[in-house]
């Protein structure tokens, strides 16, 4: 299992990321300062860190530095947002950037991509009995495999990797087709709709009235 450590000193918002990286399946340590964090890194192997900057005891950037050595990759988590900031955050070495406040499912894809590019975590998930290929792009059930078109591979991959969070319509359509949600659109409905029916998937895509969808990992 992927083993993360989360530091932030506010306490709610490491909350919400522990709950949300659990719920994905990756095991989750807190620390809220930056001399904490540089003593459990000592202690215990991590795969990935999410650091904020403005820390007590040690900043984000002197705990980053303490990092490097050891090659576990960053991502920053912080409230500024100036591009000198993130460019001095990329140049010490952290592999991305986000800006509080942010949304979940932005966090576990950032997340996702980074430990893939550190090829921390399996290329298959299955689910729900299906099994799908990160790396093929191929989706499963048992022996037969299920053509989907690019958009609903997309489309079922946001979903797997976000389980029990609404996801608003207009997320969703940022996420799988790039851009501003169209308001009377019926595109991420239609997909929804087909791919449901396709997979078999209609218990464990919930539709939340005049919200979006969640998906639910039930029989």
């Amino acid at each position: 299992m992927v083993n993360v450590l989360i530091v932030e000193d506010e306490i709610p918002i490491s909350n919400l990321m522990k709950m949300s990286l659990k719920k994905s399946g990756y095991q989750c340590t807190c620390a809220y300062d930056g001399s904490t964090a540089i003593d459990m890194i000592e202690e215990t192997i991590f795969d990935l860190i999410l650091l904020d900057i403005m820390l007590p005891g040690a900043s984000g950037y002197e705990v980053l530095e303490y990092v490097k050595p050891l090659k576990i990759p960053v991502i920053f988590i912080t409230a500024k947002n100036s591009v000198n900031d993130r460019v001095k955050g990329l140049k010490m070495g952290a592999e991305d950037y986000i800006v509080k406040p942010f949304e979940i499912v932005e966090l576990l894809a950032r997340v996702e991509v980074v430990l893939r590019r550190y090829q921390k975590i399996d290329s298959i998930i299955e689910v729900c009995g299906l099994t799908i290929d990160t790396t093929a792009m191929v989706v499963k059930r048992g022996e037969e495999v299920i053509p989907l078109t690019y958009k609903e591979y997309e489309l079922l991959l946001l979903f797997v990797q976000n389980p029990g969070v609404a996801l608003y319509r207009e997320t969703i359509y940022e996420r799988v087709w790039g851009g501003d949600y169209p308001c009377d659109s019926r595109t991420v409905a239609l997909h929804v709709q087909r791919m449901r029916k396709k997979l078999g998937l209609e218990h464990n895509i919930k539709t939340i009235k005049k919200i979006g969808y969640r998906w639910e990992n039930t029989n």
